[in-house]
Formats: C-alpha cells, structure tokens, sequence
C-alpha cells in the first residue's frame, strides 16, 4: 500500500479521499481487512484520532465495516454500492436473479454491437476459466469466474454507467450466483452462446443468449430443482 502523506489542511477530508481511493483503486479489494489505525496515521503522517474520523466516515457510508475485537475491514466499493448491499441482504433470491436478467439481457445486446477485439479475447478467457472451474468443481473458483465472465461481458458494452452499476450490484451477484450453483447439482447452463453472439456481433442472438441463460437460472430458483442443460 503507498499513502501519501496527508497535508494539515483539512486532513480529515483528505485521510478519507486517500482511504476511498485505495478502496476503488483495488489496493483494498471487498472483504479485506484495512491496516489498522496506528500503521494508517504513521503512513499518512496524522493523528490517530484523524484517521478514526475517517474511519467512522467511511463506515457510516458504508464502504467500510468496523467488527469489534477483529478490526476493518471493507464492505463495498462506493456509497452505491454500499447502499445496493444493505438493501439486497434482505431481498429473495428470485428478485436478484430478476434484476441480474435486466442488467446482462441489456448488456449482451450492447456488447455484441460495440465489441472490440480485445473484449473478445477477455470475455474467451473469462469463459474458459469459468468452464475449467466448473469442471474441477471447485464451487468458490467457479462463482469468482461466472462473475468474471458476466462482467467482462458488461465492460464489453464501454457504457461507462451500465459498467459501475454492474460493479456495484456485483457483491449481491456473488451471492446469488452462488446461490444458483448449488441448484445446479448436476448440469451447467450453457454460456457459449452468448460469447458466440457477442464475437459474432448478432446483437438479437446475444440478446436470446442471455435471456435463455437467464432465464434457466430464474426458473431453477423458483423452483428449487436443478437446472437442466439446452
């Protein structure tokens, strides 16, 4: 971690702005423990008391989480974020997996009209490690890599809104995509298609791609019984 030493003007502000941007610029990824304050107030040449401040801030945004007895750690990349998290706690499986439908439907069909070929060969990659995952059946590395496929999928779209609403929800889809891979005991449902869609630039196949992915997936939480393969 580099900290810049904080200036006497308005250190409090600035302790947070420096915490915020380790939190967005990954150098604190969600769900990490922060340095705890002593290590934080010599890194940035302030007062303990500073960087509690900045602390309690930050925690009552909700980008950070204070766990009595164990320390900080962080809880969501942004305010948005934070906010999107508390709310999706208490919400069912099938509403997440509705909202989820709209988000990659709609991104599916920007992506396979402004793809690069650059995103192509992400989203690939994004789809064999989801692929060697599932296959391994090792289920934390599988979540990860759906996760990562969906989201290079989103990036694919250079809708830089679409993009960070997409990050923000994503806490809440690691759930769900957990959730539903243990509802697909015995068979995957199919990714392919929708890369295929997207490489090929057929914005209405990669639209009925995510849709039918979707779709299973939604049918499957409702149900509570596994998924078949198409």
């Amino acid at each position: 971690m580099t900290l810049r030493t904080a200036r006497r003007s308005s250190l409090v502000d600035q302790v947070i702005e420096q915490l915020r941007s380790e939190i967005t610029g990954g150098g604190w990824p969600v769900g990490a423990k922060i340095p705890p304050e002593p290590a934080l107030a010599e890194a940035l040449g302030v007062g303990r008391n500073t960087v509690r401040e900045a602390v309690r801030a930050l925690t009552h945004a909700g980008l950070l989480e204070s766990r009595q007895g164990d320390g900080t750690y962080v809880r969501a990349t942004s305010e948005l974020s934070g906010a999107v998290r508390r709310r999706l706690e208490t919400a069912e499986l099938v509403e997440i997996l509705e909202v989820r439908r709209g988000f990659e439907v709609e991104a599916a069909r920007l992506a396979a009209a402004r793809r690069t070929e650059a995103d192509v060969a992400a989203i690939a990659l994004a789809l064999a490690r989801r692929d060697a995952a599932w296959a391994a059946g090792d289920h934390d590395a599988f979540v990860e890599a759906d996760l990562a496929f969906h989201t290079s999928v989103v990036e694919a779209t250079h809708n830089r809104v679409l993009t960070d609403l997409y990050r923000d929800f994503s806490a809440a889809l690691r759930a769900s995509i957990g959730a539903a891979g243990s509802l697909l005991e015995h068979a995957d449902v199919p990714h392919g298609p929708i890369a295929a869609a997207v490489e090929a630039g057929d914005a209405d196949a990669a639209t009925r791609a995510a849709h039918a992915c979707l779709d299973q997936i939604l049918a499957s939480a409702k149900s509570g019984r596994p998924a078949t393969t198409s």
